[in-house]
């Protein structure tokens, strides 16, 4: 996600400075090479060994006649983007006010100046965050583009945003946006068809690569609708439902909105069932008339006929050969931009193995669900741009 990309990345006195380490873990994980930068009053919380640990260089505390802010982030610095996490109510403050008295407000007026993209992550407590200055400050530094990653309201305090919604949000301001101004509906994981008011009908999908795919889509700059029975997320609007029918009531009205395209990474049901309004005794033989649900997919091709959708095929049995066969005929039968076509084995991994099938032929992708969650949403993006 954030392969061959360079993070400076600011560090101020809040508490929420003892989570730099794994924050600068995880950027490293996701292909970004880090530097730190740290305020004087983040010292006094997390030691400078453990930046130059965490990020394997040594970490800027003072500035010298090196001119170190210059080179991290100025017009030819090293950096692609700057990373202020976890940031203070002072150090907001400051910013918004071009006050340089630490190496990461002066870092922060450099990136400014030199238009290199700035995130911020404030941390601090929560009536510090409703302060009207503090306010009127993110106000101020967001009207000149920089990105806030909302903090966390609980316990009374503004905590630091989780990992994964900072670093997907560090990834989207260094990425070039091919899907800007786009609105993208995605669906993923299982749906459940009610048997009673207890038991399901469902199936095994975990919804990681779905979700991965709506990353990746917020990633490369698109606003995004995700349909899934599953929490909120950072990086979309979610839309929750349980049954194959509220998934299809739900993407109908997405694209009623004026979705841009559809991604269905959903296993959704392929039966439903007439539920019992009370639930069945257990220890009788019974049999359950399965009824076949709509095709999802289909549904929307006839309500939206030019809509470019995804569709996604998996299968038990079969190489490359079956799995391409089966891709085609749903490609051709609901004229698919192209289908995301994997075995069924990999359900639940975080890793896997998919083939993408055009009426050209076809590639085949192994990775991490995170690095296909952006791949996917790099062809979408290949296919929009070809329109």
């Amino acid at each position: 996600m954030l392969e061959g990309v360079n993070v400076a990345l600011g560090v101020t006195g809040s508490i929420a400075a003892v989570k730099v380490v794994e924050l600068a873990h995880e950027l490293r994980r996701q292909g970004a090479a880090v530097r730190g930068v740290l305020s004087e009053g983040a010292q006094g919380i997390v030691h400078p060994w453990a930046v130059e640990f965490a990020t394997a260089h040594e970490p800027i505390t003072e500035l010298t006649g090196r001119v170190e802010h210059v080179e991290l982030c100025g017009r030819d610095g090293w950096a692609d983007v700057l990373l202020i996490a976890p940031c203070t109510a002072n150090t907001v403050g400051k910013i918004a006010a071009a006050v340089d008295d630490t190496p990461v407000t002066t870092t922060a007026t450099t990136a400014l100046g030199a238009d290199v993209p700035v995130v911020i992550a404030p941390a601090m407590h929560e009536p510090m965050y409703d302060h009207p200055g503090v306010l009127d400050a993110i106000e101020t530094v967001e009207s000149w583009g920089v990105e806030f990653v909302d903090p966390r309201i609980e316990e009374g305090k503004a905590k630091i945003a989780t990992e994964e919604a900072i670093v997907t949000e560090t990834a989207r301001a260094a990425a070039d946006n091919p899907l800007d101004g786009d609105h993208v509906v995605v669906t993923s994981g299982a749906t459940s068809e009610p048997i009673d008011p207890i038991r399901v009908l469902t199936n095994r999908a975990s919804g990681k690569t779905g979700r991965a795919i709506a990353r990746g889509c917020h990633v490369l700059g698109a606003d995004v609708t995700l349909v899934h029975d599953g929490d909120d997320v950072p990086y979309a609007d979610v839309h929750q439902v349980e049954s194959a029918a509220e998934m299809l009531d739900a993407v109908l009205d997405a694209a009623e909105g004026g979705a841009d395209a559809l991604i269905s990474a959903a296993a959704i049901s392929d039966f439903t069932v007439d539920a019992a309004p009370e639930k069945l005794k257990s220890g009788e033989e019974r049999t359950l008339p399965l009824t076949p649900a709509p095709k999802l997919i289909d549904a929307v091709r006839e309500a939206h006929p030019t809509l470019p959708i995804v569709g996604f095929k998996a299968e038990t049995a079969g190489g490359h050969e079956a799995l391409v066969s089966e891709a085609r005929r749903i490609q051709d039968r609901s004229d698919l931009a192209f289908v995301v076509a994997n075995d069924a084995s990999v359900m639940g991994d975080d890793e896997t193995r998919v083939l993408f099938v055009r009426n050209g032929g076809y590639t085949e992708f192994t990775g991490s669900k995170t690095a296909l969650g952006l791949q996917v949403a790099q062809e979408l993006a290949a296919e929009l741009g070809s329109e």
